[in-house]
């Protein structure tokens, strides 16, 4: 892709709408529909990189009550032309097809390589992704599977999303402020594993979420990992310009 003159492409994740409750959340999603608004005349292209959610689960005709500002404005800037692409993250990793089929947004299950401009991006929400977290990824492979799935399936909803968005909220609320502590350039898992990939492929730029915490560092001599952080506390969110990227955030 080849970034019009005077346009830009944006990315943002880690929203978690609906946590800890609606009413607790619904401020965030209205600046995140702000910010948007804001972007919608200059965006080239807008990358969400997971946890847009704090949990979202299909039904065959049923999908999460609520959200409705943000699906609208995402429905308005696809109707307007704006590409918009979608990394599951592990609290929406439910995610089947309503927003290729509502939306038009092209969703993405693993990371997934981007050309702009002639610089070569490698993205994704991150989880899972590097060293160590192994209880994480026996979970995944455990939430993930067909058959749990289709068991979850047959709780009614109002009983199934009321568990699953329990639990959910819990685990955000235990493992939050351990996302937002820096682990040191040398121990930054996204950061190993992209020096990992650099073994085999050049890429420009690696840019993910998941951490909660918004980082850029070297990973190669022309290489670099970018981190979103979130829309929580934070509100950063990346901007390419066809020239550079930059970490931002936006005051609203």
């Amino acid at each position: 892709m080849q970034i019009p003159p005077g346009k830009k492409i944006y990315f943002a994740s880690d929203n978690h709408l609906g946590a800890p409750t609606a009413a607790e959340s619904l401020p965030r999603e209205k600046k995140f529909v702000r910010w948007l608004d804001e972007i919608k005349d200059d965006a080239a292209a807008i990358f969400l990189l997971g946890d847009l959610f704090d949990f979202w689960f299909e039904y065959r005709t049923v999908v999460p009550k609520g959200f409705v500002r943000v699906l609208g404005k995402l429905a308005e800037l696809s109707d307007k032309g704006i590409p918009i692409h979608f990394f599951v993250g592990n609290h929406d990793l439910w995610m089947k097809d309503y927003f290729e089929k509502e939306l038009h947004i092209p969703t993405y299950r693993d990371t997934k390589e981007f050309t702009f401009n002639g610089k070569v991006f490698l993205m994704g929400h991150g989880d899972g992704k590097g060293p160590g977290d192994k209880g994480y990824k026996r979970m995944k492979k455990v939430f993930t599977n067909p058959i749990f799935k289709w068991l979850f399936r047959w709780f009614h909803p109002e009983l199934g999303m009321r568990l699953a968005q329990y639990l959910s909220v819990k685990n955000k609320l235990i493992s939050g402020d351990e996302d937002k502590k820096f682990l040191g350039e040398e121990n930054e898992w996204l950061a190993l594993y992209a020096k990992r990939k650099l073994e085999t492929k050049h890429y420009d730029y690696f840019v993910f979420g998941h951490r909660h915490l918004n980082m850029q560092i070297q990973v190669g001599e022309n290489s670099t990992y970018f981190n979103l952080g979130d829309w929580i506390t934070q509100y950063t969110y990346g901007v390419f310009d066809g020239e550079k990227f930059s970490l931002n955030t936006y005051e609203g």
